[in-house]
């Protein structure tokens, strides 16, 4: 499987169109997203619609972005415009579907990323292994009696899977960590503010992501991070570049 900067570097300079790597990455979580359960929703019609456009960026001279084609999967704790969200409970199993993206999610597609569904977590964020009542067991790919871990599961088994090469997660005690862990991917808690989200309640956990590769996890925090006028905390400064 082709990992993110490989996928955004061939799609930038016309070697490889968007469309033809998300139907790649749509095709793989047709075939094997059911014995995983690692999306709990896809939007194949939405993601190829995103894709045809960044296709005609390039056509037109225009870059994408650093993560132009590059597939990503979002956790179900995080809001991306047109498709529901849980937050892995089935009080919310009716919840209808965001109308906005998150300030991580936003910046992302604009980075040209194209959101192909959403990944399953334990309901709240709040277990250490992804296992619902509204959406079942998540199994990790590299062994299906073991889970991929928690909360974020969802998106590391479908990284560690080669569904997607990069899969959004949010962190309070472990949440991108563990998974990582369990399924020998990279992960990591940014610092509090570095990437903004709404203030609130939400602010005990942070967003972030998880990776194949050190360089692909490296891309993402640099798309993702930087200051935003209504975030607390706040990154006072410009962050130093991660990826070469």
């Amino acid at each position: 499987m082709k990992t993110a900067v490989e996928t955004a570097g061939l799609v930038r300079t016309g070697k490889l169109e968007a469309r033809s790597r998300i139907r790649e990455s749509l095709d793989e979580i047709e075939r094997l997203n059911g014995r995983l359960n690692a999306f709990i929703r896809i939007d194949a019609e939405a993601a190829m619609e995103a894709a045809g456009r960044i296709d005609q960026q390039v056509a037109q001279g225009i870059d994408p972005g650093p993560l132009a084609g590059v597939p990503i999967g979002v956790k179900d704790m995080e809001p991306a415009a047109g498709l529901p969200i849980t937050q892995g409970s089935w009080f919310l199993r009716d919840a209808p579907p965001e109308t906005t993206d998150s300030r991580h999610v936003a910046r992302l597609r604009k980075a040209g990323a194209v959101i192909i569904g959403i990944t399953a977590c334990s309901e709240f964020g709040m277990d250490s292994a992804t296992s619902t009542r509204l959406w079942g067991i998540t199994r990790n790919p590299w062994n299906f009696e073991k889970t991929p871990g928690g909360s974020s599961g969802g998106s590391s088994a479908a990284v560690a899977a080669g569904m997607v090469p990069l899969a959004t997660g949010t962190d309070a005690g472990g949440s991108i960590r563990e998974p990582a862990a369990f399924t020998g991917l990279v992960g990591l808690k940014p610092s509090h503010g570095r990437i903004p989200k709404l203030n609130g309640f939400s602010n005990w956990s942070v967003h972030g992501a998880l990776a194949r590769t050190v360089a692909d996890a490296a891309r993402h925090l640099d798309v993702a991070s930087g200051p935003h006028a209504f975030n607390y905390p706040q990154v006072v400064a410009s962050v130093i570049p991660l990826a070469a």
